[in-house]
């Protein structure tokens, strides 16, 4: 069996850093994981060839190859998901769909003409497929309501990635998150019980890494990586001897839960892992909101206290933030930007509340009736929010986009990351077999001192940022440097937001004056006739 593997193409967002990506020739920030995770359940047996369209198109030569093309993504995804299925069945080829876009709204792919359908996870689904289509089945769905034991899990296959077109790699030490947030699939998709490998079982898929020749960062997937505390500090004990017998080849960055700032010992223990950053679902500083989206987590030590502590202990916090939360009072927007400039967040994802498929908050909204169809839903963050909310939407809509405007104001951005930098401690250890300077990576440093030192009205910050750090905070100086790098990304994208979020709310206010146009014609007209 000749079975090609395909990720589609994710639009520009917050996270794609398009130009940060241009400076330093990368094409992506982050591989397939679910895909080559799929590779490595797939039988030896077949061969298998992976494209990953945000790196290159499919050639015609490899559709020609493929007996079974097998693509998934996530909603973010959903276009050219589509348009990759489209393609494949024009070339008459069997097309096997799954991830979590598919899980969540397996109707639409199959609308969209998907043979198979391999949903929920694949250690348990992917061999009911594999016995299908052995049988010579040419469609079906697979599912399974039982969770798998990720310790059965095979390594991925990072052979078959183009690996000199990443920024980063990508591992996944556990599933599921224990808490209960009403707007989050996360625990619908992968449950409310955390489910971890073992700590040699993801050292093993490290020594992959590091025997392929992958240096540098490397993202611990995990949607809570502290889901699981006590597994969390048993890997970090095992990690921690083979990273330094290794000399601290890599440093990872993860999404965590904000009580990771009351464990100092699991602090410690990723700091002596070499963690470098981390991301905080902080959503909104308005406590009523936490706790009404049942983010209960948040509400029970002041965050600001805990992003402080956090970035002491040495790791940079990046985090996300929500407008639109029901209940929530007029300048929410300004209180998210003030929230952020206190604690010297550089890197804040502001987004409006999107309804996710299967979660609580679509389950009460669609009873109380304010879902609507046809708006946003994508999870992107220049996307209008997709139900009905208990503000005017245009007041949130403009609050958003002031705020997301404001937040990556270039002087605004790097003064607050010169200040989250000088309050970091200095990583512990400095690799030994750092990966060669590249001309790429000088020319990308140049054209940052250029831009940012010399052409823009950043030039009297930036030198005397820069210096201060290098004199400070030596250890600190080139994660830095790429913190100033990904400015180049977010000056372009705040106005890509205003653009598509003001164009959006044009369009839905016309339609709202439209309806209310539609519904009192009637009216006029029995009223002529009475007359």
């Amino acid at each position: 069996m000749q079975v090609l593997l395909v990720y589609p193409r994710f639009p520009q967002s917050f996270w794609s850093f398009d130009k940060a990506m241009e400076l330093v020739g990368r094409k992506a920030v982050l591989p397939p994981l679910g895909l080559i995770t799929v590779a490595g359940i797939l039988p030896d047996r077949w061969q298998l060839k992976l494209v990953d369209c945000n790196i290159r198109e499919v050639r015609d030569a490899e559709w020609d190859w493929a007996d079974v093309v097998i693509i998934s993504g996530m909603i973010v995804q959903k276009d050219d998901m589509h348009a990759q299925i489209a393609e494949a069945k024009r070339r008459q080829k069997l097309v096997a769909v799954g991830g979590p876009y598919p899980t969540s709204l397996p109707q639409d792919l199959d609308a969209a003409g998907a043979d198979f359908l391999v949903l929920d996870e694949g250690e348990l689904t992917l061999p009911m497929f594999v016995e299908a289509i052995e049988r010579g089945e040419t469609s079906g769905t697979f599912r399974s309501e039982i969770k798998p034991d990720v310790t059965e899990t095979p390594i991925p296959r990072y052979d078959l990635l183009e690996l000199d077109a990443y920024d980063n790699m990508s591992v996944q030490f556990s599933r599921g998150c224990p808490y209960q947030c009403e707007f989050c699939d996360i625990i619908v998709l992968y449950g409310r019980k955390p489910r971890t490998k073992e700590p040699q079982q993801l050292i093993g898929e490290l020594e992959r890494l590091y025997d392929l020749g992958w240096r540098g960062p490397v993202f611990m997937v995990d949607d809570n990586f502290i889901g699981n505390k006590r597994n969390v500090k048993r890997l970090l004990r095992e990690l921690q001897p083979w990273m330094q017998a290794k000399g601290f080849p890599f440093h990872f960055s993860t999404e965590a839960s904000v009580d990771l700032a009351n464990d100092e010992e699991l602090m410690e223990l990723m700091m002596e892992c070499n963690f470098s950053s981390v991301f905080l679902g902080i959503e909104t500083p308005d406590a009523e909101s936490l706790s009404l989206t049942k983010k209960f987590q948040n509400t029970r030590d002041p965050l600001l206290g805990a992003v402080k502590r956090i970035n002491e202990t040495g790791m940079r916090v990046m985090a996300g933030f929500i407008i639109g939360f029901d209940g929530e009072k007029p300048g929410a927007g300004d209180r998210i930007v003030e929230f952020v400039e206190q604690t010297a967040i550089p890197t804040a994802m502001v987004s409006m509340l999107q309804v996710l498929p299967n979660t609580a908050l679509m389950t009460r909204l669609k009873q109380e009736g304010r879902l609507v169809e046809d708006m946003g839903g994508s999870g992107n963050q220049n996307n209008l929010m997709n139900f009905i909310p208990t503000r005017p939407i245009e007041d949130i809509a403009r609050e958003y986009v002031s705020a997301f405007y404001k937040l990556y104001d270039p002087l605004q951005y790097l003064n607050r990351v010169y200040r989250h930098f000088m309050s970091m401690a200095e990583p512990r250890h400095v690799a030994s077999n750092r990966g060669k300077t590249t001309p790429k990576i000088v020319k990308a440093a140049m054209t940052i001192l250029w831009r940012q030192g010399v052409v823009r009205s950043t030039r009297w910050a930036f030198w005397p940022h820069l210096f201060n750090i290098y004199r400070h905070k030596p250890r600190l100086l080139v994660n830095y440097l790429v913190s100033c790098a990904l400015l180049e990304h977010f000056v372009e994208y705040r106005e890509i937001v205003r653009r598509d979020i003001e164009e959006q709310l044009q369009a839905y206010l016309q339609r709202q004056q439209q309806l209310a146009q539609e519904q009192e014609e009637p009216v006029a007209v029995g009223s002529a006739r009475q007359s």
